[in-house]
């Protein structure tokens, strides 16, 4: 089983920043992409950002040059940065672990992000 445990969503005000984390239970993390999606109400989920096995990253239009996405393959754990947080980034972040041989899709339970003043 794979089981992803997202964390550190919240309040933020307008221009903030905040870290949410997605902590991994698999055998071996390095074998996974992984990945950051969100959904607002009203709207479709959407990818935010990803990273590959190995280290390769691709962001949404939206929030390049203002998120960050990282992974630690020994705490097996994958971090979103954020940074100068706007309202439309208000949203239900979800992570996602994918497995490209079998084409195999994990996500977490989300964590709720709000960014208001």
């Amino acid at each position: 089983q794979v089981q992803l445990v997202e964390s550190g969503g919240g309040l933020v005000q307008p221009g903030g920043s905040l870290r949410v984390s997605c902590a991994a239970s698999v055998s071996i993390f390095s074998l996974y992409a992984m990945g950051w999606y969100r959904q607002a109400p009203g709207k479709q989920r959407e990818l935010v950002a990803a990273i590959a096995s190995s280290g390769s990253t691709n962001y949404a239009d939206s929030v390049k040059g203002r998120f960050t996405i990282s992974r630690d393959n020994t705490k097996k754990t994958v971090y979103l940065q954020m940074n100068s947080l706007k309202r439309e980034d208000t949203a239900v972040y979800y992570c996602n672990a994918h497995l490209a041989l079998w084409g195999q899709n994990y996500w977490g339970q989300g964590t709720q992000v709000t960014v208001s003043s």
